[in-house]
């Protein structure tokens, strides 16, 4: 990983610490907050990385349709759904129930 990929990675992993448990972001949300606007797959990777990382709630990131499209990273298929169920969020085939009522926007709520 280069440095200056690693150091968007951060700023990624600190825009995902600060999600609320019971809300999910998309990866495209984060990529605009940070002023990187077509940067989506770029927060995807990072969120691939962050596994290692406790203190980073990936499961809270999904795609711009509310889709967990990054479930098989998380050691299970189901791992990911049982996280954001587990904190309210019902998900049903892969895809979060109610987005646009748990979505955080990082534009909006920092």
């Amino acid at each position: 990983m280069s440095a200056p990929e690693s150091d968007f990675f951060q700023r990624v992993y600190a825009v995902v610490r600060q999600i609320p448990a019971g809300r999910v972001t998309s990866y495209g949300a984060i990529a605009r907050y940070l002023g990187s606007a077509g940067g989506a797959r770029t927060v995807g990777y990072a969120m691939n990385a962050a596994h290692s990382l406790p203190d980073v709630p990936a499961h809270r990131v999904v795609n711009r349709l509310g889709v967990l499209t990054g479930k098989h990273h998380f050691g299970g298929f189901t791992a990911m759904q049982q996280q954001l169920e587990a904190e309210g969020i019902e998900v049903v085939d892969d895809q979060v129930q109610h987005f646009e009522r748990h979505f955080w926007d990082p534009m909006r709520d920092l």
